[in-house]
């Protein structure tokens, strides 16, 4: 089987690579010369031409930014036919899915997501979100969670609506309070200090802050503007965010007590692993000290 993989960025290298230790023939595109200049001991076809790297591929693994995701595939798309299968990985699934299949009507279209990046040691343990619209789109969808799953990741399915409200919370406000959060660290003069004495929760908050801010630009630009629910998810966290700075200021112990008392119960209510979340914290944790 031989894999096309659109964009020599991080995550595109990182399928290139995957893919080839998985013995599948493999090419490599981006239309920036010099990068793949940098990539000749990667043991993958490289070429700066679109067209010839989808032409005689089984799939093509789109990994391009979100804005450059029509131009991409309306370049791609006469060079497909009948039999291949086309895959995006953004983090968003509504407005690809919708110009794949604006522009292509020979090859399979799916939108994927897999909900990690390029740091990852494989798919093992992972997330991979699959949205099929359609029943051809369901059945690759199918072998591609089967294969997927002997590769011991966690795959889902579902439509790419429901993927982009599940991404505003899982994506879109972690990314926001990681930034909000590096932020307001590096407004502390004693930044370096704090540091150095950090405890566990501290250590957890300033990895968030760093690890965030240390991101694709754009693609976070993309995520915060693009999921639909994303802006109410945040307004809220803004909101519950001044109720407790109120308490906090007025120094009314007794209603923050109430409150954390509070959210220990809904919690219990609604996830009842959650008492292992503090352990979990301390392994993640333990796992990077030097």
């Amino acid at each position: 089987m031989r894999i096309a993989v659109i964009g020599a960025g991080k995550m595109g290298i990182w399928f290139a690579k995957f893919f080839l230790s998985k013995n599948y023939d493999v090419v490599l595109a981006d239309r920036k010369k010099t990068k793949l200049e940098n990539l000749k001991d990667l043991m993958v076809d490289l070429t700066t031409n679109f067209q010839e790297a989808v032409q005689d591929a089984d799939q093509i693994i789109l990994c391009v930014s979100i804005n450059a995701m029509e131009e991409v595939v309306k370049a791609i798309s006469p060079s497909l036919h009948e039999g291949q299968v086309v895959m995006d990985i953004s983090s968003i699934k509504e407005a690809p899915v919708k110009t794949m299949h604006q522009y292509i009507k020979g090859a399979t279209v799916l939108g994927t997501h897999p909900v990690f990046g390029p740091g990852s040691n494989g798919v093992k343990h992972k997330a991979y979100i699959l949205t099929p619209t359609n029943t051809k789109e369901q059945e690759f969808a199918e072998k591609f969670k089967l294969w997927l799953e002997k590769e011991e990741a966690h795959v889902f399915i579902m439509t790419p609506k429901k993927h982009d409200e599940l991404m505003s919370v899982v994506l879109g406000l972690p990314h926001f309070l990681g930034l909000v959060a590096c932020e307001t660290l590096l407004e502390q003069k004693n930044l370096p200090e704090t540091k150095k004495v950090a405890g566990t929760t501290y250590r957890m908050l300033f990895t968030l802050a760093e690890a965030t801010a240390l991101e694709t630009p754009d693609l976070y630009a993309a995520v915060q503007t693009n999921l639909p629910e994303l802006g109410k998810i945040e307004d809220t966290f803004m909101a519950k965010a001044q109720e407790l700075l109120s308490l906090i200021k007025s120094k009314d112990n007794k209603a923050i007590v109430e409150r954390m008392e509070q959210l220990k119960k809904r919690l219990k209510e609604s996830d009842s692993d959650f008492v292992e979340s503090y352990e979990n914290m301390y392994k993640m944790l333990e796992s990077t000290e030097k």
